[in-house]
């Protein structure tokens, strides 16, 4: 467990280092008033920026596990870890069905 949370806050720390780098390639290459050879040198390294480095890699890891099966938009746990919150009745009016 101790290697996983140490494996996310690396993997938050990564993005959150090429966040400020990405939003600005971003705008450069979408901005019509640049010349085409600099938006299209903006696209390209933004296509050599690794992939794990960007918001929607983060948003669907689970917090507790860092599974990539994430339950749904409203939480941020993956389905199994979910379903062992609220059989320990952790989480707040929800219950299963079959109780």
């Amino acid at each position: 467990m101790i290697k996983l949370r140490e494996r996310d806050k690396k993997i938050r720390k990564n993005i959150y280092e090429f966040e400020k780098k990405r939003f600005v390639l971003k705008i450069i290459s979408q901005n019509q008033n640049f010349f085409s050879l600099i938006r299209w040198k903006a696209k390209s390294k933004l296509n050599i920026l690794p992939r794990k480095s960007s918001k929607t890699y983060l948003s669907n890891l689970c917090i507790l596990t860092v599974n990539k099966k994430k339950f749904n938009k409203l939480t941020n746990f993956s389905r199994i870890t979910f379903l062992k919150l609220v059989h320990r009745k952790k989480i707040c009016n929800i219950y299963k069905s079959s109780w």
